[in-house]
């Protein structure tokens, strides 16, 4: 189904096409790896893109020289061979209609081969009220995280440094299965220097979020050429009436302006646990940023996801729920600002398998330049066992210029008979009756526009789970909204 573009000056109807479609079907893999001669030798050859196989390369080159864990080599050479079918997506691609990559591709990408030597600038990172655990260009370091209060059995921290064999065989038994990723998906495959894991035991409540701060260091002035390359990924699998809170948080150091962060997180959540997740993207406004985060949820579980994205030339969210089990919660709550020449984009695909499944999705985005763009792919599918399933999905967008855009593509695919399934998406600029209200009490335009225009992402805010993010949250949204543009 086609997506549709929405202007300012045009604010069309929509109406879902209900359709289903054929589950897909995992294809056996044999190790390979990805090398120059491949390609003279790979019955895949025809399908290779030279320019994606040069990156493969880059990035094997950028790898630590020790030896990595089995689960993370094995990722590796997933990855790899991956790669040597994937094509660089282009505005050919249905899932990349209305997101360039180009300025990425005409780049000149370097993976980052090691953090700075020097960690001085994290005293000046930010104040939160638990200590956080840093990831500098990909890379965690993790001298400033206090492990002491956490519960028995409870592990955070390297794969590498893991000496559990039990949490390492489970780890090993999720990893990377996951046959829906793209070529970013894949990148950070072959390129993560190492895998952070959060595992909670079976039946243990961790109270205090775990706060993870991704910081870009490396990176050109703007308008560089040169884009440094990073592939920070962590895996969480929370057993059986578990229960955690993670906090994830993006930023890039001052003077770092032309980056590309490709970010995976994988949660696993066990019978009964419950994960809440706030992902905070704030990185420059020159730079590149692409995250996946893939979801499996058992029988009885939640997953809760509020999100606000405000940076990045090029930001994308691909987020990938499946529900494994019956009555599995799923709520999705996101918020997106463009105040630049920036795309900001999420695709979310949520798959339900079992009955009683519940699911509620809200996604806003505000387009304040008119250079910028906003767009939501937003795919519910519910299969032929998944009776009495309760689904909702709405899609809000406010244009404050009048060349602004919003392509949206909300979807709904029910085969099961016996649910309820609603979806909505609406567009416009601010009303004028609402901005009458307050000039009728006294209150100038400008106060009123800005008031309304806040608002209407502070519904999203409003959710983040922990008082002092929403407040840090509230004041860089306000700080953005008054900027010149």
């Amino acid at each position: 189904m086609a997506a549709l573009a929405f202007t300012h000056q045009n604010l069309l109807q929509f109406t879902p096409k209900l359709t289903p479609s054929k589950p897909k079907l995992k294809s056996k893999r044999t190790k390979t790896k990805l090398s120059i001669q491949t390609l003279t030798t790979s019955p895949q050859a025809s399908f290779t893109d030279q320019f994606v196989l040069q990156l493969a390369d880059s990035l094997e080159d950028s790898l630590p020289s020790s030896s990595s864990p089995l689960p993370l080599q094995k990722l590796r050479d997933d990855s790899s061979e991956a790669l040597l079918s994937t094509q660089w997506p282009s505005r050919k691609d249905e899932s990349f209609r209305f997101t360039d990559t180009s300025f990425i591709r005409n780049s000149n990408i370097k993976p980052i081969s090691h953090p700075p030597e020097s960690l001085a600038f994290l005293d000046d990172s930010g104040d939160t009220q638990f200590k956080s655990l840093n990831f500098i260009d990909g890379f965690l370091v993790d001298s400033s995280f206090d492990s002491s209060n956490l519960p028995d059995g409870v592990y955070v921290g390297s794969l590498s440094k893991l000496s559990s064999e039990g949490i390492l065989k489970r780890v090993s038994e999720f990893l990377g299965d996951f046959e829906w990723g793209d070529l970013f998906w894949s990148v950070n495959g072959l390129g993560a220097p190492d895998l952070m894991v959060i595992y909670v035991p079976e039946g243990c409540r961790v109270e205090n979020p775990i706060y993870l701060k991704y910081i870009s260091v490396e990176g050109g002035n703007e308008g560089s050429k040169k884009v440094a390359l990073s592939n920070p990924r962590v895996f969480v699998l929370v057993e059986k009436g578990g229960e955690i809170g993670i906090v994830e948080e993006f930023v890039g150091k001052e003077g770092s302006e032309c980056y590309w962060t490709n970010s995976v997180l994988e949660v696993v959540v066990g019978e009964g646990g419950k994960v809440r997740h706030s992902y905070l993207q704030k990185q420059s406004l020159s730079a590149a940023h692409i995250k996946w985060t893939s979801v499996r949820q058992e029988s009885t579980s939640t997953y809760e996801l509020v999100e606000v994205s405000t940076g990045g030339k090029l930001s994308r969210h691909n987020v990938h729920v499946q529900q494994l089990g019956s009555d599995t919660a799923t709520e999705l709550t996101t918020f997106h600002l463009c105040v630049g020449d920036q795309t900001q984009d999420l695709h979310s695909r949520i798959v339900l398998d079992h009955p009683r499944g519940y699911t509620q999705q809200l996604h806003k985005c505000i387009v304040a330049h008119s250079s910028g763009q906003a767009v939501f792919d937003g795919n519910v599918k519910v299969n032929r066992f998944a009776q009495q399933t309760d689904a909702g999905q709405l899609t809000r967008s406010l244009l404050l210029e009048p060349r602004a855009t919003v392509n949206i593509k909300p979807n709904l695919q029910i085969i099961a008979d016996d649910v309820k399934c609603s979806h909505g998406a609406a567009i416009s600029d601010l009303e004028d009756s609402q901005l009458f209200y307050f000039q009728a009490r006294g209150i100038d335009l400008e106060t009123a526009r800005k008031a309304l225009v806040f608002s209407f992402g502070a519904e999203v805010i409003d959710r983040l789970p922990y008082s002092f993010v929403q407040k840090q949250v509230k004041d860089h949204v306000k700080e953005l909204l008054q900027s010149p543009r």
